[in-house]
């Protein structure tokens, strides 16, 4: 039982990475480049020239809670504080990639 259960494990992990990751890839890649056209003035290698300490950088993201997609879009989305909103200038799709890609640079530590 044990080794069926391990069996469907590895195939459910082969699976996940055989059909998600070209599209992850994709999310990525276009999301460097929204991030190169929109982000980068402000956090240009994944720091802050507003707010030094609310970087993009991995331990940053946990610390303030935006160590997620969701909450990374949410923030693109609406904006905080010196951080315009986005969500007039760029669509859900875009948002969702260039999060993608903020959180895939913070685990490559930028």
């Amino acid at each position: 039982m044990k080794k069926l259960i391990s069996i469907f494990a590895v195939a459910i992990a082969l699976f996940t990475v055989t059909f998600s990751s070209p599209a992850f890839a994709a999310e990525v890649a276009n999301g460097a480049k929204i991030f190169s056209a929109n982000c980068a003035a402000c956090h240009a290698g994944g720091n802050n020239v507003i707010m030094a300490n609310k970087n993009l950088k991995k331990e940053a993201l946990a610390e303030y809670g935006m160590n997620s997609v969701a909450a990374i879009t949410t923030q693109v989305t609406k904006g905080k504080n010196a951080m315009p909103a986005f969500g007039g200038r760029l669509s859900a799709a875009q948002i969702e990639d260039v999060a993608t890609y903020v959180l895939a640079q913070s685990e490559k530590g930028w």
